[in-house]
């Protein structure tokens, strides 16, 4: 495995972004790893981080009061986790559970989001690509409700 910036710059959500940019994102990095079966976060608490995942697999799902939970979609290598702590109010969303072992790095979100009131350009640059994140997850959702009511 290389350095923390290394890491940072080859993860495809980050392709492109300015040198700038790139600065403040690192300042607030760090590795996590997760275990299998280890959730990262649970629906409805509070959201003050993101990861970009670099090995393993990860399961969203979202939980409703005495049902089942609901999979949402299974993320690798290559993928975001967590948007939620970009957009008021600050929650998570959908729960998130390691399937097998996972290799992530963790930003601060709640130092990226004061970074982007100090520079709208980098709020910007955020915005657009966890805006594109959520619509991949808003399409997976999608898709899973018409193979439900298709199939069920």
């Amino acid at each position: 495995m290389g350095t923390l910036e290394e890491s940072i710059r080859q993860h495809p959500f980050l392709k492109g972004m300015s040198a700038e940019h790139f600065k403040i994102l690192l300042e607030s990095a760090t590795y996590a790893d997760f275990k299998p079966d280890e959730v990262i976060f649970r629906e409805g608490d509070p959201a003050n981080r993101f990861y970009l995942i670099e090995s393993g697999k990860v399961e969203l799902e979202s939980r409703k009061q005495d049902r089942p939970p609901v999979h949402i979609q299974t993320i690798g290598a290559g993928d975001v986790l967590g948007w939620s702590w970009l957009y008021p109010p600050y929650y998570w969303n959908f729960e998130a559970k390691a399937l097998e072992a996972t290799k992530a790095i963790f930003f601060y979100g709640t130092r990226l989001r004061e970074k982007c009131d100090e520079d709208p350009r980098f709020g910007l640059e955020l915005m657009k690509r966890m805006s594109a994140v959520m619509l991949q997850r808003l399409q997976a959702t999608r898709k899973q409700l018409l193979e439900v009511t298709t199939h069920g």
